[in-house]
């Protein structure tokens, strides 16, 4: 697995249980994966030599991010390396223009969008038209390397502010694109996973909550969907994956539209934060998943194991509490002995991913209730604090 963060360590807890070895390329020794998994080589994924010796003896080659460079993938499968997702895929999951083309094309629903990429005064001048077009509620997006609300500026109806972002990134060497702000209800992820044989298993379709351009909590199956919309939004990944060769995990993001339709936001090619309460919610996770699909095995059973999960993210705090991790997770598991908590070995940052908590509801629990829970918990992960003002250690327990 090219990368050492979260997703490469949660997929070798599942190499295990499948009798596997994961090796895994990463940066540090310091990174998630590197802490936990026996097979590591450290090196780059921008070098050509490092990513050839974590392929060196491999099976096959597959990915925790979209980062390594495109013509590194082609040149590793002109050596015989087995690349799962093949480049030919993974291209339009690393590029925002390329895959909003293919999509178009292909008759998938994606919002208007305008390539800005070219020429710095025709694009400038192309931006105008299309802000205008637009009464300027616009998105002006990288095309390559956004992630977690980076890359990514909001545009409301301000030209000005718009102008100012174009030429302060077109001074640098960022390659930008801008679409139209959709009129969106709340976002949606359809998770799917397909195998070199073209076999497809899709997991419920869930609600993605964003908070300051972060996925903060997912909500499993998401709540009051139409039966219609979320099978049509499974079955266009399906499609999607189909039409492009991806072999593992896709993530396709989705606007839900005011009115009820849907639209293709982005994509991923790997295990992803709007599946990672299939690790305690679902018959297979998507991290089983993913290795299944690369390695050929036939996919797993994708059935929620119950009708509310809730995974919400631990987000680094602005200043992390006096109170350790360790402490933390003691008071939490007195409290809340039902909270599934998947630490990732990082240091606390503000607003950075350093674990996640999943919570899967028992017969007759609400959404709500377990919603509130899961976040009543991540906050205090977070922040060393419970939202409710309960103290844990006055003698009176809750």
């Amino acid at each position: 697995m090219i990368g050492g963060g979260q997703l490469a360590r949660m997929t070798h807890q599942s190499a295990i249980a499948l009798g596997q070895c994961l090796r895994v390329l990463a940066a540090s020794p310091s990174e998630p994966a590197a802490q936990v998994s026996a097979d590591i080589v450290l090196g780059s994924h921008d070098d050509l030599d490092d990513l050839l010796a974590a392929a060196d003896g491999a099976v096959t080659v597959t990915f925790d991010h979209e980062g390594v460079p495109l013509e590194l993938l082609t040149a590793m499968e002109q050596r015989g390396v087995v690349v799962r997702p093949p480049s030919t895929a993974l291209q339009y999951a690393q590029d925002k223009l390329l895959m909003r083309h293919r999509l178009a094309e292909l008759g998938l629903p994606v919002p208007e969008f305008v390539d800005l990429s070219g020429d710095v005064a025709a694009a400038r001048e192309a931006l105008i038209a299309f802000g205008r077009e637009q009464d300027w509620q616009i998105v002006l997006k990288a095309v390559r390397g956004g992630y977690d609300g980076r890359g990514v500026w909001l545009i409301d109806g301000d030209e000005q502010q718009a102008l100012a972002v174009f030429d302060e990134q077109r001074r640098g060497d960022t390659v930008l694109m801008a679409e139209q702000k959709v009129p969106m209800a709340r976002e949606l992820s359809a998770l799917i996973a397909r195998s070199p044989h073209g076999q497809g298993a899709a997991w419920p379709v869930v609600e993605s909550i964003q908070r300051n351009g972060q996925c903060a909590v997912v909500l499993a199956p998401a709540p009051d969907l139409d039966e219609q919309t979320a099978q049509r939004a499974q079955q266009m990944a399906l499609r999607l994956a189909d039409e492009l060769g991806v072999v593992g995990n896709m993530a396709m993001e989705l606007f839900e539209t005011a009115d009820g339709g849907l639209m293709v936001n982005e994509l991923a090619m790997r295990p992803h934060n709007t599946g990672h309460w299939t690790m305690d919610g679902a018959v297979t996770s998507q991290f089983e998943q993913h290795l299944r699909a690369v390695l050929d095995y036939p996919l797993g059973d994708t059935t929620a194991r119950t009708g509310a999960a809730v995974m919400a993210n631990i987000l680094g705090a602005p200043q992390a509490p006096a109170m350790s991790m360790d402490e933390r997770l003691h008071h939490l598991m007195a409290r809340m002995p039902e909270a599934k908590v998947h630490l990732y070995g990082k240091s606390e940052r503000p607003d950075r991913k350093v674990g996640h908590i999943n919570i899967i509801g028992l017969p007759g629990q609400s959404m709500d209730h377990v919603r509130e829970r899961a976040e009543r918990a991540a906050h205090w992960m977070s922040h060393g604090v419970w939202t409710d003002g309960w103290d844990p250690h006055e003698k009176e327990t809750n």
